[in-house]
């Protein structure tokens, strides 16, 4: 599953991010986002969601959200 499917409110441990282009894996991971790590929907918009990783939001697209294997 990933975070697309995730339910909003619920939290989640990040499995895995399932990406081949290794600059989205730094980015995700300068965010705190890597294996083993907490990671919250807060919300849905179009195109993407808002996401809480380390007491901090970001807005993430709908691909990133796929990439990200929880």
């Amino acid at each position: 599953m990933n975070l697309v499917n995730a339910m909003i409110g619920k939290e989640y441990l990040v499995k895995d991010i399932e990406a081949e282009d290794e600059d989205l894996k730094s980015f995700l991971f300068s965010l705190g986002c890597y294996s083993g790590e907490p990671v919250t929907v807060i919300s849905r918009m179009k195109g993407g969601c808002v996401v809480s990783i380390k007491d901090a939001r970001y807005n993430i697209d709908t691909n990133l959200a796929k990439a990200i294997s929880i």
